[in-house]
């Protein structure tokens, strides 16, 4: 074989037909070398085949040809790999953990996420990319919970529903969470009701009890859902009539808790469930650590919490927790630090917020849903006054504080960030005053959205 040495940082360009071998006598393919090789830069153009690769270290790599990473090849991409247009990338089932790492990764023309429903989801790391199906967007994972990378979609919203003027409204209507503004009209409940729990996953939200016009108590569940505009559609019923109930949800399942019976008259321990996919009736869950209503509760993606209430006659300071996925009694997590009931509650994926209580509490509180232990103060609302709201309604970083009344009712919505403390701070107006209605998102405790 002729000799051909290349002097320091010359370029080498093969321009024989036949085949070159380094450190060997006997060549074998286009290419061969033998003995320890470093590249730095390594142009591949035309068909290639590397059985082997040890010690790849290129900071940047254009593929002119499919690759595929399977049994056989070893060693780390550890730069950027550039795809071309028509051309695919395929990490094999075979392939080791040190097989097909990639730091960076450019496709042209087209590049697909992984894609499904938001229940869907796979484990992830931070920074990874999801095609949701339910919100029609894209989402990344930020190393805790699952975001949107844009905003031009509904999800991130907050409804109400119902309440009292003192008339007993059909009304609906609801807010964009990460955009401060006034309320927009929704659509109406079957019929006017105040008092009654609300409760929302990704996509579906769920109103449930109350009482009418009539001073009739009700078991009636209605649901919208929450990225269109309309009226509300019947569910199912919940376990008896009931009022001043609250609720809270997972991803797939909607839990109402505690509230007030007409006979016997008084406060209950009652938890109940529905899978919120599925239309139909409530069913039992476990029961209350006390009989309480107008408590207020909120929930991360696994663990529910309800704090305080009413229980004939003191308010209460006590908070429960549970697991959601799981049937049974709820446990002491800890106490409020204010004795209160009819508040308004928000959660992110790790935190809890509670505020707008009645007998004008300006306070606000939060508990860590995933510890156990007493709440700890946030701040204070801008006003002294009773949100009177049975439901949540929160995203992953803003929880909203609406309605109520100061002593007569008003419209007025504050929000505070949750992973901050301080007071809380303008967010705009209801298009309706009234106290005692109900309040879901589609967003809150790390159900995904802003």
């Amino acid at each position: 074989m002729a000799e051909i040495r290349q002097g320091y940082l010359d370029d080498y360009t093969q321009i024989t037909s036949g085949n070159v071998g380094i450190g060997t006598s006997i060549s074998n393919e286009k290419l061969e070398i033998i003995g320890g090789t470093t590249a730095q830069e390594l142009d591949v153009t035309g068909i290639s085949t590397f059985t082997h690769v040890s010690g790849f270290i290129k900071k940047h790599t254009d593929y002119t040809d499919n690759i595929d990473f399977d049994a056989g090849d070893s060693g780390t991409l550890s730069g950027e790999i550039v795809v071309g247009a028509g051309l695919t990338m395929t990490v094999g089932t075979a392939a080791t953990a040190s097989q097909g790492t990639v730091d960076a990764l450019k496709v042209y023309d087209m590049f697909q996420p992984p894609s499904g429903t938001t229940n869907q989801r796979p484990p992830a790391k931070t920074g990874a990319l999801f095609y949701n199906f339910d919100f029609k967007t894209i989402e990344f994972f930020d190393g805790s919970s699952w975001r949107q990378v844009d905003n031009t979609t509904t999800s991130g919203r907050g409804v109400f529903a119902g309440g009292g003027t003192p008339t007993h409204l059909t009304s609906i209507d609801f807010i964009n969470i990460q955009s401060r503004g006034n309320s927009e009209s929704f659509g109406s409940l079957s019929a006017g009701r105040r008092l009654m729990g609300g409760l929302g996953n990704n996509s579906r939200g769920i109103y449930g009890g109350g009482i009418d016009s009539g001073n009739s108590y009700l078991d009636v569940m209605e649901y919208i859902t929450i990225a269109s505009t309309g009226g509300a559609i019947d569910f199912g019923n919940l376990t008896a009539t009931n009022l001043g109930l609250n609720a809270l949800a997972s991803s797939t399942r909607g839990v109402f808790t505690g509230g007030y019976r007409p006979s016997p008259t008084k406060a209950i321990d009652v938890i109940q469930y529905v899978e919120i996919a599925t239309l139909g009736d409530a069913l039992d869950f476990g029961d209350l650590n006390f009989p309480r209503y107008q408590p207020g509760s909120c929930s991360s993606p696994t663990r529910g919490i309800v704090a305080a209430g009413q229980a004939n006659p003191a308010n209460l300071t006590h908070i429960d927790f549970f697991t959601i996925a799981s049937k049974g009694d709820a446990k002491t997590f800890g106490d409020l630090g204010d004795d209160a009931y009819g508040g308004s509650s928000g959660a992110s994926s790790t935190r809890g917020v509670f505020g707008g209580f009645e007998d004008d509490k300006k306070h606000i509180h939060f508990v860590t849903i995933a510890s156990t232990g007493n709440s700890i103060y946030f701040g204070d609302l801008n006003s002294s006054f009773s949100s009177c709201a049975t439901g949540t309604v929160s995203s992953q970083t803003r929880a909203i504080i609406a309605g109520g009344r100061n002593p007569a009712n008003v419209n007025t919505i504050e929000s505070v960030e949750i992973a901050t403390t301080g007071n809380a701070v303008e967010f705009g107006d209801r298009v309706i005053t009234a106290q005692q209605f109900g309040g879901l998102s589609d967003s809150h405790g790390g159900l995904g959205g802003f």
